[in-house]
């Protein structure tokens, strides 16, 4: 019997994993990349019998895979918040699935494994822009205003260290990062002895500077986008740069586009205001829209969006979120 362990290279992932192995210790394959090589399962040929554990990967995007592992009799066990699509019924799936815009897939662990070590649960959350849930668990754990900070900070740099067109845009790779952060059961203690956060820091805070340099356009009375070069630094923090965006103008929606090409990799932010009700839904349905579009209702993500659609994108924010 093998074992495979496939999650999204992000702090979601990363820190998914890390709780489920900390309570469920297991000797795996590990399977991961970039932040948006979401079709992960393609990459697995198991044989019958073999255990397989998907963490923070779309179904949706994955279904024609996952059916290929079932119909090879391995058991998959499942973990995610994004677009599912159709679940397949199948004894040999144990499918643990919640698209609710106030999760992630650590706090689906987490609530899995009973709050086993949901310390890590709120750093995944923090890095997932879900401030205000990753808050309120980390207050009731006890931990203070300088700890919860530095809590922040861990979500924020692992979630950063996952954006790039490639492995090599980024400073860990994936895979050896989560070996790394394996070895500690306390983020805090992590945070304060490991040299790869101190690397992760450092460089975010020089990279972030850069992406808050430019100026953000309004493309409707409650959307906004920022457009970045094509240039490594803002491969790396496109994602946290959106995240800051949605957190400082909460009742806006929000696309960073990132040049490639004759197009763009787009991602998109919903507003996070409560005051934004029920249009918080929906930024992952204005992304699949457009060819490779995908994502969750908070947050979502575009791979490739040719030049000529850039404005038919920012209509469709427009007929999402200028709704009176």
């Amino acid at each position: 019997m093998r074992f495979y362990d496939i999650f999204n290279g992000d702090a979601d992932g990363i820190c998914a994993l890390h709780q489920l192995r900390l309570a469920q210790p297991r000797d795996a394959e590990l399977i991961t990349g970039v932040k948006r090589d979401n079709l992960l399962l393609a990459r697995v040929h198991p044989a019958a019998g073999d255990r397989i554990t998907v963490l923070d990967i779309s179904l949706a995007q994955n279904r024609r895979d996952l059916d290929r592992i079932l119909g090879t009799g391995a058991r998959c066990e499942y973990f995610d918040h994004h677009h599912a699509g159709d679940i397949p019924a199948s004894p040999l799936l144990e499918a643990h699935i919640d698209t609710s815009h106030s999760t992630c897939t650590s706090l689906i662990v987490d609530r899995h494994l009973g709050g086993l070590h949901r310390p890590w649960a709120v750093v995944a959350a923090f890095g997932d822009n879900l401030g205000e849930e990753a808050g309120r668990a980390a207050a009731a754990l006890g931990f203070g205003d300088e700890d919860i900070a530095q809590l922040r900070s861990l979500g924020e740099c692992l979630n950063y260290n996952a954006y790039g067109e490639t492995l090599d845009d980024l400073h860990l790779h994936p895979a050896e990062l989560y070996r790394r952060l394996h070895r500690h059961s306390d983020p805090l203690e992590f945070a304060r002895s490991a040299p790869e956060f101190a690397l992760l820091r450092d460089a975010f805070a020089g990279d972030i500077g850069k992406g808050r340099a430019i100026v953000a356009e309004a493309v409707g009375r409650n959307a906004a986008a920022v457009f970045l070069p094509d240039e490594r630094w803002a491969r790396r923090v496109m994602g946290v740069l959106a995240n800051e965006l949605a957190r400082e103008q909460p009742h806006r929606a929000h696309a960073v586009l990132l040049e490639k090409g004759d197009g763009y990799t787009v991602s998109l932010r919903a507003p996070v205001a409560s005051a934004a009700g029920s249009r918080i839904a929906g930024v992952d349905e204005v992304a699949r829209l457009f060819a490779g579009g995908d994502g969750r209702a908070a947050a979502a993500g575009i791979r490739r969006l040719p030049a000529s659609q850039v404005q038919a994108l920012f209509s469709a924010l427009r007929a999402t979120y200028d709704r009176p």
